[in-house]
């Protein structure tokens, strides 16, 4: 009895420090792969898009100047959760911009999210890793546990 109280001790602290964070980078080969937390799905969403953000860039000196609106359609969470990643993406791609403050809402068929940030100014930020693409390898959206994982195509 007092191994199993030790390890759910060790497990509580480990959630405990877990609460503070807004994702943790998980150990892979060659790409990046993150678990984003949040207490809704739309949080944990929100989290996820900051992660990406800030494993391609340091967000320290971004500022939220730039509005984008985007509805993504979708009913299967994985699927959603590829495609509103990749939609950001694209906009990092095509737009040339940083974003660092998500919001999102859900309501069972759209993911309807604004964004902000702002242009790359080379002379400010500090880019990080290139990522190529969302992958579905290992994906994971699981509202219930408190998080999303998901895998980046360095």
């Amino acid at each position: 009895m007092g191994l199993q109280k030790e390890l759910w001790l060790e497990a509580d602290e480990e959630e405990e420090m877990k609460k503070g964070a807004r994702y943790e980078t998980i150990s892979h080969t060659a790409d990046v792969m993150i678990r984003a937390f949040g207490s809704t799905l739309e949080e944990a969403f929100e989290n996820a898009a900051y992660g990406l953000f800030d494993q391609m860039a340091d967000l320290s000196n971004v500022e939220p100047k730039q509005l984008f609106k985007m509805d993504i359609e979708g009913a299967e969470p994985q699927q959603l959760l590829v495609d509103f990643l990749s939609e950001l993406l694209y906009l990092f791609d095509t737009e040339l911009v940083l974003l660092k403050e998500f919001k999102a809402s859900y309501d069972g068929e759209v993911l309807a999210v604004t964004a902000r940030g702002e242009k790359i100014d080379k002379k400010r930020h500090v880019l990080r890793k290139s990522i190529k693409a969302v992958s579905y390898h290992m994906i994971e959206v699981a509202p219930e546990k408190g998080y999303v994982q998901v895998l980046f195509d360095a």
